[in-house]
């Protein structure tokens, strides 16, 4: 139970710190597209210091040993898979590493996953910065199949979302600090875990 209250405290805390930080100053309409842009914008700036402040001798690390659990790298190798697959749909192009060995297991040292991050960001770019609220909803190929552009869009930043929480739960075991939010010189300090009554 205490657990749970610390989780939902620590959740509300780091929710209105991110909504603080992302109220624009002046009242803005902000259409489907300009949203996902800037969601893509913030997690690619956070994953980029994620890859990047981790030291090397720790890219190996893993929360727990167990060889299900991938290591801190393989964590970046696989969401560079992930990003360089659903782009290549979104912008109707082969999916650069089809076919090869997967970035996970490809990769080892950190400068090979910071670089293999950097340059899957640069593939997605172009496919997020030509977003529209129109193009959102047209179909595009995806496999055997058509979705929706948004709703590509949408699992690509469901997936790095997911990833940054990830990592960040590495670097923190590690005492490191993941990106602070725009804005904010710190990341916000969360209370003080609930301690148990004896009696």
């Amino acid at each position: 139970m205490l657990k749970r209250a610390f989780c939902l405290a620590s959740g509300v805390v780091l929710l209105g710190a991110s909504a603080i930080a992302q109220t624009p100053a002046e009242p803005q309409k902000v259409g489907l597209a300009l949203s996902m842009q800037r969601a893509y914008a913030s997690v690619k700036s956070n994953l980029t210091h994620a890859a990047e402040i981790m030291p090397e001798s720790e890219y190996g690390f893993k929360v727990v040993p167990v060889p299900e659990v991938r290591t801190y790298g393989q964590w970046f190798g696989h969401q560079t898979d992930n990003q360089l697959g659903t782009c290549a749909a979104l912008r109707g192009v082969p999916n650069p590493t089809q076919g090869g060995t997967n970035n996970e297991q490809k990769w080892t040292t950190k400068a090979e996953f910071v670089k293999a991050l950097s340059d899957a960001f640069a593939f997605c770019d172009p496919a997020i910065s030509s977003l529209t609220d129109e193009n959102a909803l047209q179909m595009v190929k995806q496999g055997q199949g058509e979705t929706a552009r948004g709703g590509l869009v949408s699992a690509l930043l469901s997936h790095a979302l997911e990833t940054n929480g990830i990592v960040t739960l590495y670097l923190r075991a590690k005492g490191l600090a993941p990106a602070a939010p725009p804005g904010a010189s710190s990341t916000p300090s969360l209370p003080a875990a609930p301690t148990a009554r004896s009696g």
